[in-house]
Order: structure tokens, then sequence, then C-alpha cells
């Protein structure tokens, strides 16, 4: 299968983004084509008034991808913005959709409230699942990894596609979700993960800010004293524990402990921080590397671009022949 997905450089990635996306982007390398881009032009959308970091945040973006685990050997990683037949898609396919469909998808109104504290009330915002249509279909895309919070917009673009090909001819491929189970974290403290909540851990983090943060957790409000028994599955460092793999043996020694009161919450999340380093150590390392080999990051980034360039214009060729562009 050819598999595509991507993010916007909107910061350092978490890791909600790591046990909710990456992983399974690593784990869908094997044996598919996969394309994993940085969403540049998605990020101007709310985000076009300050874009002073917008280059070095892409780069960043790129180094997280690899480190977390996205071979270039197996995978095409690219730059939304260098690839501009994307900016042509989107213009065709914005002439087939109707503007109320638009403003009818949930997350439009939805972070319209979210956002309400910036200027967003503009064209690209209004327009930006056409753009991410036009991501996806510019690559014939067999299937697009989702959560369940973007299926509305996976529907969209099965919708706007299924639309061109009735109006031009077969042209387009229709690309399918790809849903696979992946934990769902809270923030550290308790609330939904979110960078403007200060309750997230960075990928690109260290030991002494892991601790930091973990220690301080919210843990079942019913362990009020030490000798209080408690319920596991009602404490998000046990959701952490299942999301990082802590060893199945320290797993039951944590959820008797908990229940029987025999450990405390500390040493529960000394468990975890041993469980979390061992998955994040290897990651820091490779930023660390990356991070003093910038070219080395460029390069892939440029070999990537030329390799998305191909695929797209290859499908932009069969696009304007359908709509009868042909100077």
């Amino acid at each position: 299968m050819r598999i595509l997905s991507g993010m916007r450089p909107t910061g350092h990635l978490h890791i909600g983004n790591l046990v909710g996306a990456l992983d399974n982007w690593v784990k869908l390398q094997e044996g598919n084509e996969t394309y994993f881009f940085v969403a540049d032009w998605h990020m101007l959308t709310t985000g076009y008034k300050d874009t002073s970091t917008l280059s070095q945040m892409t780069k960043v973006l790129v180094i997280e991808y690899l480190s977390a685990g996205i071979d270039p050997q197996k995978s095409v990683i690219f730059v939304q913005s260098a690839i501009k037949g994307h900016a042509e898609l989107f213009l065709i396919l914005s002439m087939i959709t109707p503007l109320g469909r638009l403003e009818r998808i949930p997350t439009y109104k939805e972070q319209l409230r979210e956002l309400s504290d910036r200027e967003i009330t503009t064209f690209g915002f209004l327009g930006y699942p056409v753009l991410m249509a036009s991501d996806i279909l510019i690559y014939d895309a067999d299937g697009v990894p989702v959560g369940e919070d973007q299926t509305y917009h996976l529907e969209f673009t099965r919708e706007i596609a299924e639309k061109f090909n009735s109006l031009y001819g077969e042209t387009l491929k229709i690309p399918k979700a790809l849903f696979s189970p992946v934990p769902k974290l809270l923030g550290t403290d308790g609330r939904k993960m979110s960078k403007s909540y200060g309750n997230v851990i960075n990928i690109d983090s260290n030991l002494k800010e892991l601790k930091d943060k973990i220690m301080p957790m919210p843990t079942d409000p019913a362990r009020i004293h030490r000798y209080d028994p408690g319920t596991p599955e009602k404490c998000n460092v046990w959701h952490y524990h299942l999301a990082f793999n802590t060893p199945k043996e320290k797993l039951d020694y944590i959820h008797e402990g908990c229940t029987k009161a025999t450990i405390g919450c500390i040493e529960c999340k000394k468990i975890l921080i041993e469980s979390m380093a061992n998955k994040l150590g290897p990651i820091w390392e490779k930023i660390a590397y990356y991070k003093a080999h910038e070219n080395e990051v460029e390069e892939i980034i440029n070999d990537g671009n030329e390799k998305a360039k191909k695929s797209a214009e290859e499908t932009m060729k069969r696009v304007r022949r359908a709509i009868n562009l042909s100077f």
C-alpha cells in the first residue's frame, strides 16, 4: 500500500505524538510505500502572523521524525511547500467544493471557538480541508493513518475525489482510513494533552525533565495516604505505564501493590520513569546526532522533496488532462 501522513511544524513533538502516531508510522513503513511530510502550509492557516521560526521548526520536525524511527531509506520524508503541485490541486479542487460544505465541517466552528484569540476567519482557514485533500490525493495514497478526530476530514477527501471523478472521469484514487489501536494519553495534569496547558513531555527532552514532569503527576484520588488502596485503571500514571511498555512482571507488581496499598505512588512513578527512559533514551541520542549533523538532515529533505515532486507530477498530469488544461 502507498500510505501518507504528516504533521504541522507548530513546535516540538511530544509523547502523545510519539505513541499516538509516530510509533504507528514506523510500523507502517515496513512492507509499504510510505510518504511522511511536514505540513508547513497548514501551519499558516492559524499561525500566519508569526512565521519567524517556521523554517527552523520544519527542520526540527524532520529531525524528530528521523529520531523516532522514520527511515529515509524506507520512507519519503518531504516538506509540503516544496511541492507546488499541492497548491495547484488545491486550487482545482476548490473550484468544485461548495462553500456551505466547508462551513459544515465540525472542526471549523470548533476551532473558531477554541482559537477565538486569533483572527482566523480567513479563506485559507476555511479551505484547509481542501488543501488536506490535495495533500492526500496528489500521491495516490491507498491509506491514511487517522485518529477518530480526523475521520471526518478523510471522508471529505473521499467525497471530493469522488465528485471530481464523476465530473471528469476516473482520475483520483479514493483513499481509505487506516485505524490502529493507539494509547490515548492525558496530559501530566490529567487534562487533555496540549502544549497550551503546559502538560506535555516533549520527545526532545532529557532524564531530568522527565523526572520533573512525572513525579508531580496526580494519581488515583482515592490514595490520599500511603496505606490507602487504589484502582490503577483510574490513575493516569497507570496508562502511561501501558503506553510505554512497562514489563508485565512490573505491571503485575504495580497493580497488586496499588490495589493492596503495599507500594506508594512514588515507587510506581520511579518504575514509569525507567520505562519511559528506556524508550526515549535512543530517541534523545538520535536527536543529538541530527542536531550536530544538520547538513545530513537537509540532504534527506532535499532527496525526499525530489521523490515527492516526481510522484505528485504524475498525478497532476492526469488531472490536467482530465479537465483539459493543455497549455
